[in-house]
């Protein structure tokens, strides 16, 4: 496996992958017109095309027959061009001392607080391949971007994290607040949101806080918990050092995690090596390995040595990255984890 730029050559596999999301993922909506669009702009970013507030960096995961299986995105700067919301989890504080009364209740202020930092989005990868290191190294792949061209990114990277919603996509969040003042089912308003419709948001949506209290009971258990099929990149992205600050997605509550850009571990701690072939060894741990380009980047993930300033991988790992003994190379360990830890 492989993860590289997209292509437009990729457009009928990123729609079919589309189609099979689901609700919850805005920013890989099931729209040709707009995918055509995105991975048009996508092209031109790595290009070097798009300033840092449209910078659209579009990745997909390609096996070794050259099917794509998955797609990730990192954006460049959230909200420089179209209002990016959440909701702020806030607290106040009710109290009476004549009555010996004091409350506090949760409330949710909307805000634009996270404008300007870029942003991991559009993870997804084929049900049939959720299996041994693709995941990881779909997801992870995009940090270690990051870390080679740390330049064209924002001081913080945030994530926003699939909200709680059953099997039909209703979301209990949306059904007890946003119905009431979009009217409209819970699927649409996430399309809008996704294929870039955001004005309605601000147009709809009240300014003044929301207090909690009045949320259905099932609404207020699912502000800031994840759907149960984003549990496993919510254990990545902490693993990494993101962390939830007490924002959330205004229409299913789901936590947006951040981290500032110069703490990600893939980014502190990755290297620049130069690259061998040989046999790396049965016990070598593995590692996340990017050719250091841009427009013809490709990262991939297998076993590897760290041996006085080499990275030394077998023949198979070098062909996939399409580079030669003596190439420098950027790496990292997969995880954090030592030996005989448990890991992702």
């Amino acid at each position: 496996m492989i993860v590289r730029p997209v292509r437009s050559s990729d457009l009928p596999a990123l729609l079919e992958l589309a189609r099979g999301t689901g609700a919850g993922l805005t920013t890989l909506p099931a729209n040709e017109e707009r995918l055509t669009h995105r991975v048009t702009w996508a092209e031109r970013t790595f290009l070097g095309e798009a300033g840092r507030g449209d910078a659209d960096y579009l990745f997909v995961l390609e096996d070794d027959d050259g099917s794509v299986v998955g797609i990730s995105a990192i954006a460049g700067a959230v909200g420089l061009r179209e209002p990016w919301y959440n909701y702020r989890v806030g607290l106040t504080v009710s109290a009476s001392q004549e009555l010996n009364i004091y409350r506090e209740i949760p409330t949710l202020f909307l805000a634009n607080d996270l404008t300007g930092n870029s942003e991991l989005c559009s993870l997804f990868l084929r049900e049939d391949q959720r299996k041994g290191l693709n995941g990881r190294l779909l997801a992870k792949a995009r940090l270690l971007f990051i870390a080679e061209f740390p330049q064209l990114f924002g001081r913080k990277v945030i994530a926003e994290m699939r909200g709680m919603s059953d099997s039909a996509g209703r979301s209990p969040f949306w059904e007890s607040l946003g119905r009431h003042f979009f009217k409209m089912e819970f699927s649409q308003a996430d399309y809008l949101n996704g294929v870039g419709n955001r004005a309605f948001i601000a147009e709809l949506m009240p300014k003044f806080p929301l207090y909690t209290c009045f949320l259905s009971p099932a609404a207020r258990e699912v502000i800031g918990q994840v759907h149960t099929d984003t549990e496993p990149a919510l254990s990545m992205l902490k693993g990494e050092g993101f962390s939830y600050q007490g924002y959330v997605d205004i229409f299913d509550a789901g936590p947006a995690l951040e981290c500032e850009t110069a703490r990600i571990r893939a980014v502190h701690d990755s290297q620049v090596l130069v690259l061998a072939i040989g046999t790396p060894g049965d016990d070598a741990p593995v590692y996340l390995m990017h050719n250091r380009k841009r427009e013809e980047c490709r990262v991939a993930a297998a076993p590897a040595r760290v041996a006085a300033g080499t990275l030394v991988v077998d023949p198979l790992t070098a062909k996939r990255l399409r580079m030669s003994p003596g190439d420098s190379v950027r790496a990292v360990a997969m995880s954090s984890h030592k030996p005989g830890e448990a890991g992702l």
